[in-house]
């Protein structure tokens, strides 16, 4: 499980293949993989992965197809950074939301604000997630925790705003209209909607 909680950006370093994986190295700050072993997971972008080769600050993950094909991921070159958190260890301090680091699909970034002291998001994902997006819930853009502020159904957008300690600790304010994110909803929110959703269906068939 991870928080949301972004600890620095980690480079790209090598991406290779073979058959249907992908094999992608990224470099990371002094003391960050201190402790890390192979098998361990590491939220790279917002997606959840394992890691397994170490070599001091560089550690190799492999991406099969599932993550490829759901995820910003796939785009992967050498120089391109990326948000990383290591997995929650019990007593760390939750700042942020609970995570798995499943991402369930991507979104685009219609708008980018950054004017009077603020610095605004607006993104647009498929019509199917934004069933899960509504205003001052939570919501994970490329693996960092954030609180919705506007939610718009008619155009499936919703907007986030950012203080200048997560632009300068994550990726986020080098996006640009047009780029793409990862996308998780928070889990409660997830089981919450769906188990309603279940509950009309049941009753409308009873009906």
């Amino acid at each position: 499980m991870f928080t949301g909680i972004i600890r620095g950006k980690a480079t790209v370093t090598s991406v290779s293949s073979t058959a249907s994986i992908l094999h992608l190295t990224l470099v990371f700050p002094d003391s960050v993989t201190e402790g890390l072993q192979r098998g361990a997971s590491v939220s790279i972008g917002g997606v959840c992965l394992t890691a397994v080769e170490i070599d001091g600050a560089q550690v190799q993950f492999d991406l099969m197809s599932e993550t490829l094909e759901k995820t910003t991921l796939g785009t992967a070159a050498p120089g391109v950074q990326y948000n990383f958190e290591r997995a929650a260890t019990f007593g760390d301090e939750i700042g942020g939301h609970l995570l798995s680091g499943h991402v369930m699909g991507t979104g685009e970034v219609t708008a980018v604000e950054d004017a009077d002291a603020r610095y605004v998001l607006a993104i647009r994902v498929e019509p199917s997630l934004f069933g899960y997006i509504f205003a001052k819930g939570y919501i994970a853009i490329d693996g960092a925790s954030l609180t919705i502020v506007e939610a718009d159904v008619a155009t499936s957008v919703f907007t986030v705003h950012l203080i200048p300690e997560t632009l300068r600790i994550t990726t986020l304010a080098r996006l640009r209209v047009g780029d793409r994110v990862n996308i998780e909803v928070d889990t409660m929110t997830q089981a919450i909607v769906e188990t309603v959703q279940r509950m009309q269906l049941a009753t409308r068939s009873i009906v």
